[in-house]
């Protein structure tokens, strides 16, 4: 018996079943292999693009995007970017600033103080409108602290000097010192005591109002033509120290955040704001420097009521 011919008939008669199978498989996983493949690539090429754009972004202008971590929702999320309404209002009080150091050293003291009081109206809205619009964060309160600070720490004690303090020596430059160095006491501690204080009194004398003390002394003076004596120098500079120690001292200030300016006000108080500005458009000199020194004094009177009051009880 042929075995070799019996086998071959074997595989004759055997169905090409696995065969068939796989010639009808392959085309189709090649298929899907390839399509695979090419979308594989584009993402490849597409990620190499974006590497390749921030690699060359990067080397145009190497800044770091900015990211902070909040919570919202009892959640911690990344956010990417600043908020642009309140940074941009805290950025022209800086410049605000800065243009009224460049005014007062030109011996422009009626252009400093216009620079100085904008910078008080725009120090004042980047916060509201923060809060109005739920836009707070970190990267916008340590902002607004540093232009606080050329603002209204570095700006008024060189207005100061430039005016007042150029023939008296060390001790104007000294008392300008002063001042500044308060004015960066006081914005430190604001900071470290952020959301801890009660939210209706300042602890110290803020410092645009100090800046607005300061400021508009020289403001008024420059008016009027005041000449400046060496006594008078003396008793400007102590005045700038003694300003610089209400921002440090523990003297408390209302600080009219509970108004809500949401909500509605009484008529009566619309018509004072509009008689108060009003005055102001008659004499803004005058008006605005008697507001910042009454201002000023309310918290030592306020404590020497407080200590009236608590001396009587007993």
């Amino acid at each position: 018996m042929d075995l070799s011919n019996e086998s071959d008939k074997v595989e004759d008669d055997a169905p090409d079943v696995g065969v068939g199978q796989e010639a009808e498989a392959e085309p189709g996983n090649t298929a899907s292999q390839l399509e695979e493949e090419a979308v594989f690539a584009e993402d490849a090429e597409d990620a190499e693009a974006e590497e390749s754009d921030s690699e060359d972004y990067d080397t145009l202008l190497p800044i770091d995007e900015h990211e902070e971590f909040v919570s919202e929702g009892g959640k911690t999320i990344r956010r990417r970017g600043v908020f642009l309404l309140p940074n941009l209002m805290t950025l022209g009080a800086l410049f605000a600033g800065f243009y009224a150091i460049i005014a007062g050293m030109e011996g422009n003291f009626n252009a400093a103080g216009w620079a100085i009081f904008i910078a008080g109206i725009l120090d004042g809205l980047d916060g509201r409108i923060a809060r109005l619009t739920n836009t707070q964060s970190a990267f916008g309160a340590q902002f607004d602290s540093l232009s606080d600070m050329v603002s209204f720490g570095v700006a008024p004690s060189l207005i100061m000097f430039s005016w007042a303090f150029g023939d008296i020596g060390r001790f104007g430059w000294a008392a300008s010192f002063i001042y500044m160095s308060c004015a960066a006491l006081r914005l430190a501690r604001f900071n470290v005591q952020l959301g801890t204080t009660d939210k209706r009194f300042f602890v110290g004398l803020q410092s645009p109002l100090a800046a607005g003390v300061i400021t508009f002394l020289p403001w008024v003076g420059y008016r009027y033509g005041i000449e400046i004596t060496q006594p008078l120098a003396i008793g400007l500079a102590l005045v700038t120290v003694f300003v610089g120690m209400l921002m440090i001292s523990n003297y408390r200030y209302v600080s009219f955040k509970e108004i809500d300016f949401k909500g509605t006000v009484p008529y009566l108080f619309f018509v004072a704001a509009v008689v108060l500005l009003v005055v102001i458009a008659q004499n803004p000199h005058e008006t605005l420097l008697f507001m910042s020194v009454t201002y000023s004094v309310t918290g030592p009177l306020m404590w020497l009521y407080r200590k009236q009051k608590t001396m009587r009880g007993h």
